[in-house]
């Protein structure tokens, strides 16, 4: 599917406010640091972890409609894994979620490759998309499993039950 520059427009306009809103929207008073509703949403158990995910997911599905590269797409998959993976450390996962900002890096790698990408560039197989995707979801399940069954094991080592 080709798209024209205002739709190309449009779709990167919509993904920058979405990284923006996840990873930068709230300044820390007193500071030029920001962090967004990623890390927030990461506080809630179960649905926040898989909420952020989802909207990560979003963004490299848009970025593959975009036209990313095969190298682009692997960079961008790798930036998410590296957050849902890390993100599971109790403390320092809620730390990285604050400084790692995936998709503001899955944002810049897409229009990296944009500015850079020749008009003839070949863009990634959809079906290597959703490869990606359906890998990084079993990913994310065995993630929220083992962690379950850790803190499972933990509540019942401390309370002998």
């Amino acid at each position: 599917m080709r798209l024209d520059s205002d739709a190309k427009t449009a779709r990167l306009k919509r993904i920058r406010s979405l990284s923006h809103l996840l990873d930068n929207s709230i300044t820390i008073p007193g500071t030029r640091y920001r962090f967004g509703l990623d890390p927030i949403l990461g506080l809630l158990p179960g649905g926040g972890d898989l909420a952020s995910f989802l909207f990560s997911a979003y963004i490299i599905w848009e970025g593959a409609k975009l036209g990313v590269s095969q190298e682009t797409l692997t960079r961008m998959v790798s930036n998410v894994l590296f957050d849902t993976v890390a993100g599971t450390v109790p403390v320092l996962g809620d730390f990285l979620d604050v400084t790692w900002k995936a998709n503001t890096k899955n944002v810049a790698l897409l229009e990296d490759h944009l500015r850079v990408a020749p008009a003839n560039a070949r863009s990634v197989n959809r079906w290597v998309v959703v490869a990606a995707l359906l890998g990084l979801l079993i990913v994310f399940i065995g993630v929220v499993t083992l962690s379950f069954l850790v803190f499972s094991w933990l509540f019942r080592q401390l309370t002998g039950s």
